[in-house]
């Protein structure tokens, strides 16, 4: 199963959850992707595939600036991991694959 796909998130966080929006696809021999929410499109950084395994980096301003580590799997249609930033507490990543028809 390919990673490929817009994916809605729900990251649950000590200050309540958030639910942007990803893209991730391939552009070549590599994945990029971007992720839209709070008002504002950012590119991910340093994507990499590993299997159903899927790692990026990404830099958010809004509610607060902060670098952002993602680690997630993905089983079919679902997603699953985390998101860390700095030395705060991992916050919980869930998603769904959105269905395009």
């Amino acid at each position: 199963m390919s990673v490929e796909g817009v994916w809605d998130l729900t990251i649950a966080t000590p200050i309540g959850h958030i639910k942007p929006v990803i893209e991730l696809r391939r552009d070549g021999g590599q994945f990029t992707g971007f992720t839209q929410g709070t008002g504002e499109q950012i590119p991910l950084e340093e994507v990499v595939v590993d299997g159903n395994q899927v790692t990026w980096k990404q830099a958010v301003t809004k509610p607060l600036r902060l670098n952002l580590v993602f680690n997630v799997t993905i089983d079919g249609d679902t997603l699953t991991g985390s998101s860390k930033a700095g030395r705060l507490p991992s916050s919980k990543v869930t998603g769904q694959r959105r269905v395009t028809t």
